[in-house]
Formats: structure tokens, C-alpha cells, sequence
């Protein structure tokens, strides 16, 4: 039996545990838990269906996972990758897999549905540190579809725009959540609480042994920056979503993983009877 569980993470429907990416509270655009990790929906995604999957206690390097938590992430991934590709890919055995059109709008870039992993690409991204584009100082991994004929690679293209867009502005999901956590604060406070650090951190937050390792305690850092590539692409005025369509989009995921959940309890089921019969 599968050790994932769609999360409804909605405060008052079954779920009391706050869940933390860094310092910012994502709860309710959490649509997967596990028991090391959790996926959310992106702030800034760079294409539709770009979501992060993250570890459950705030590691900020990857070295610092435990064997438990690495292999709990990874399969967490690949859960995420077959969901996504459910949802946003067509099954090429049953169309001309690359004629959806090409809309500016999330929920608009379903296809049919029904596709597998191999009916498309993914991205598969973490960026391990401040000097690799890192600005949320907590291990996560950028899981992006690619799909055919919209948002895949050109072919005749040598290069991927899309790591030059996780490098730059655009991808700064760091950046992005600082702004949400700061856009009513006045100037003034601001400026006293975001010492530009180089890694991103604050000299006035506790150290994490202090708050318990619960980062919400934390003094918010300094407004993340973007980099870690070449060249960088600035596209500052790309505007972040609104937390109702982070939230709804998280409630679409949750549906297609539980969806996937009962229907392999059920193929479980069928291969018991199975077993049984056999005897």
C-alpha cells in the first residue's frame, strides 16, 4: 500500500499541522504528504504543472538528508511526475499527442488527461545551496512537465530556457513569497529586518536549535536573489498567483492522487482475489 497521502491541508478539515517551506506557512497549497517529505503548488510557476516537492523537517542542503529521507523525497518525485503527467499529458496511444493549444492559464493546459510518464518530459530540478540559485534555504525539488507540442524544448534549439529561467527572476520562488509575506508590511520595518546576507539569512534570527527547528519562529531574512546560472534573465515584472488559484490547483492534484489511490487499491484488490482463487 502506498505510503503517500493527498493532503487536504485545509486548516479544520482533518488537518492541524502547519506545514512550513523555509519560514513561510504553505499549508493549504500542500496537495501530498509523505512521511519525510511534502509537494505544493509553485507561487511563480515557470510552465504549467511546476510544482516543488520538499522535505518535511527544513534541511538546507542535501547532504544533510538522512538515507530514509532521500529515498522518501525521490519517491515522493516520482509520485508527483505520475500524477502531473495523469493530468496534463495525453495518452499517446489514444491521440495525436501535441495538439493542445496553447493557453496563458493554468487549469486551461489540460489535455485529455489519461497520459503516462513516457507521453512527455519533466524537468527534474534542485538547486543545492545560495550559489546554485537556492533562495528558500530548504531542500526542495522543481518537478516540471514538459508537454508535447505547448511547453516541450524546441528540438532545433541547443539550449533549455528553462534553467535560464529557474536562474533569474522568474523562478525566484524565494523571492516571490517574500513579497507575499511583505506587502502590507511598511517600508520602514522592512528595511530594519532585511540585512542583505549573502546566503540568505538573517543575523538577527535565532539559530534553529533555539526555536525547536520550527522556522516559523524565525525573523524573515532579507529578500531572496535570484541566481546560480548564465545568463540570468530578470523578468521582475512577472506576477506572482493569488493564493485562491494556488489553493484550487492544489484541490485539482489532491483529486487525481486520490484517484490514482483508488485505483490501485483496487488493481491491489483484484490480485488478492487473484492469489486466493489461484489456491
Amino acid at each position: 500500500m502506498s505510503t503517500t497521502t493527498p493532503s487536504s491541508a485545509i486548516p479544520g478539515q482533518g488537518r492541524e499541522e502547519r506545514i512550513f517551506f523555509g519560514p513561510f506557512d504553505v499549508t493549504t497549497q500542500v496537495f501530498l504528504t509523505t512521511p519525510h517529505s511534502f509537494a505544493l503548488v509553485n507561487l511563480k510557476p515557470l510552465l504549467p504543472g511546476h510544482v516543488l516537492v520538499c522535505t518535511r523537517r527544513p534541511h538546507r542542503r542535501l547532504t544533510d538528508l538522512s538515507p530514509a529521507e532521500v529515498a522518501d523525497l525521490f519517491a515522493a518525485v516520482q509520485r508527483v511526475q505520475h500524477m502531473l503527467a495523469r493530468y496534463y499529458f495525453e495518452d499517446s496511444t489514444l491521440s495525436d499527442a501535441g495538439a493542445t493549444a496553447d493557453h496563458s492559464h493554468w487549469k486551461d493546459w489540460q489535455g485529455r488527461g489519461g497520459g503516462n510518464v513516457t507521453d512527455g518530459s519533466f524537468n527534474i530540478a534542485l538547486q543545492d545551496g545560495p550559489e546554485a540559485g537556492q533562495t528558500v534555504p530548504h531542500v526542495h525539488v522543481h518537478v516540471i512537465p514538459r508537454i508535447r507540442g505547448t511547453t516541450a524544448k524546441p528540438a532545433s534549439t541547443p539550449a533549455d530556457a528553462v534553467y535560464d529561467g529557474m536562474a533569474g527572476e522568474e523562478g525566484n520562488v524565494g523571492g516571490a513569497l517574500w513579497d507575499r509575506e511583505h506587502r502590507h508590511q511598511p517600508i520602514q520595518q522592512q528595511q530594519q529586518r532585511i540585512p542583505d546576507q549573502v546566503d540568505g539569512s538573517s543575523p538577527t534570527s535565532p539559530p534553529p536549535e533555539e526555536t525547536g527547528g520550527d522556522t516559523s519562529k524565525e525573523l524573515m531574512p532579507g529578500r531572496p536573489k535570484p541566481g546560480g546560472g548564465f545568463p540570468r534573465i530578470e523578468d521582475a515584472d512577472r506576477l506572482p498567483r493569488s493564493m485562491e488559484e494556488m489553493e484550487a490547483e492544489a484541490g485539482v492534484y489532491r483529486e487525481v492522487l486520490e484517484r490514482m489511490m483508488l485505483e490501485e487499491r483496487g488493481k491491489e484488490a483484484d490480485a488478492g482475489r487473484g492469489l486466493t482463487e489461484d489456491w
